[in-house]
């Protein structure tokens, strides 16, 4: 279960790579026009919605790289059939096709519907079309229905999956939701340790997409705490008004970017670059703008025992501003942003000992982060098992290279009566072979490869760097034309 928790974890990466650049577009767009969201402002309106283009569609790619990443061939079907699962369900229980099949008026439907494009169930669809490649990638129909033979007949079996698990959610899924609500309504009433637990539980379900829930319950009028619209209009009650806000701003300013940088230190010496890259990128968002997903998502299924210990820590953050009655607010989230921009509210109160609460929680994330992944092996970007060996790259960026080293190494393993199938990951060739006998191994170490490593029978990985797709493209034209 672990394993396959991680390989969902690489398969999210591809997507999550996206998401910083639109939270940033985001973030200056909502500073220029705080109080308009682009209404009041050109240019402002120009980066929300191209942000927004991506940030508001995250299931959507979510159904689309775990398709691709899940799938035992990184091929261009399996992401097709992960948005077609995606748009069959999302279709199936929409408000309005659930108003058709419950007789009712749309107003009428149940809320939860409402939330069905999350990015629970674009992972769900993802998984489910990843499955039906596996399965029906090579299947071969009788002549009159060849055309939809193989990997044409896989998009067709994700769509009637998801039909059939729109059954099962048509029921399940209101209750769950309903429950949830349920919930938030009770722990409302139990003050700071009441925020305490909706922090924790608001990132304990961020996978699911369940916690626009919890949050419709107390940031919103639900039950007539709304504590976002009364704190920004300045209304209620000063140190307490706000209270389901303001503990974010520790971790989305400060504990996660710290949770970043421990990652970075503990990735493996030769994949740091890549970690950097990320972890910079998304910790900026997480400061920035609040935006927390590439980040979460970086080790959600990667560590998952990591992200328990993080929604600890954020319901622990929300616990103590609320007991020391320590408020600001957001419209957007807890980035800097927002947290500048509240410090003008006359309802805030003490904020800026937020700051030096963030810092302390920079200082637990950092170290706790750093002694967990080391302590327990714990598989963070830049620190999966497939990578260990990784090398720098030994390639260049020319395409002519690529080609030539290509060549040496398809000859080296044999040719066309040798490989059986090609494929790849961050930094290795992985190839399967009819007889291990048959591969050249000095000839392909002569290619000048940092490593080869056997890993079966008929298994074999050739170390390239991270320039691995452009060799393993050109192996797959090789064995097209011969």
């Amino acid at each position: 279960m672990m394993k396959y928790l991680q390989k969902l974890g690489r398969s999210l990466m591809l997507p999550v790579a996206v998401l910083p650049a639109a939270a940033i577009l985001m973030g200056i767009g909502y500073w220029l026009d705080h109080d308009g969201w682009g209404s009041g402002n050109v240019i402002a309106a120009f980066l929300i919605k191209a942000g927004a283009s991506i940030i508001d569609h995250i299931p959507i790619l979510f159904a689309v790289g775990v398709a691709l990443g899940m799938s035992k061939e990184k091929d261009g079907s399996s992401a097709l059939s992960g948005l077609v699962a995606f748009l069959v369900v999302t279709t199936m229980l929409s408000t309005d096709t659930v108003a058709l099949l419950q007789g009712v008026d749309v107003e009428n439907v149940n809320a939860a519907f409402v939330k069905i494009d999350n990015a629970f169930i674009g992972i769900l669809s993802g998984l489910i079309a990843a499955w039906m490649y596996n399965r029906f990638s090579h299947v071969k129909l009788p002549d009159f229905l060849a055309f939809f033979s193989g990997k044409r007949l896989v998009p067709m079996m994700s769509a009637l999956m998801m039909l059939i698990v729109s059954v099962p959610l048509f029921f399940v899924w209101p209750i769950v939701f309903g429950g949830l609500v349920s919930f938030g309504e009770g722990i409302s009433s139990l003050g700071a340790a009441g925020a305490g637990l909706y922090g924790f539980f608001n990132r304990l379900l961020i996978p699911t997409g369940l916690h626009h829930a919890l949050n419709n319950v107390f940031w919103f009028d639900t039950i007539g705490i709304n504590d976002i619209g009364n704190f920004w209009a300045s209304s209620g009650v000063k140190g307490v008004t706000g209270m389901y806000q303001a503990g974010f701003f520790p971790i989305m300013m400060f504990g996660l970017p710290a949770a970043g940088l421990a990652m970075y230190h503990t990735a493996k010496t030769k994949r740091k670059k890549q970690a950097a890259s990320l972890m910079l990128a998304a910790g900026f968002a997480s400061f920035f703008t609040g935006v927390t997903e590439p980040l979460e998502f970086a080790f959600m299924f990667l560590a998952p025992a990591l992200y328990v210990v993080h929604a600890a820590l954020t319901g622990l953050s929300l616990f103590i501003a609320a007991t020391f009655q320590w408020t600001a607010g957001f419209g957007f989230s807890a980035g800097f942003i927002d947290f500048f921009l509240s410090l003008r509210i006359p309802i805030a109160n003490m904020p800026l000992m937020l700051v030096v609460q963030g810092l302390g929680f920079a200082v637990i994330y950092y170290f706790l982060f750093r002694f967990l992944i080391v302590k327990f092996n714990l598989k963070t970007p830049g620190r999966e098992d497939e990578t260990d060996e990784a090398n720098e790259d030994t390639t260049t960026a020319s395409n002519d290279q690529f080609a030539d080293l290509a060549s040496k190494i398809y000859d080296g393993l044999g040719g066309n009566a040798n490989i059986v199938a090609v494929d790849y990951c961050a930094t290795r060739l992985r190839v399967e072979v009819n007889h291990m006998d048959q591969v050249d191994q000095k000839a392909i170490k002569a290619t000048g490869v940092p490593g080869i490593h056997i890993v079966g029978p008929e298994s074999i990985q050739i170390i390239i760097g991270t320039n691995v797709q452009f060799v393993a493209d050109e192996v797959e034209k090789i064995r097209k034309n011969r």
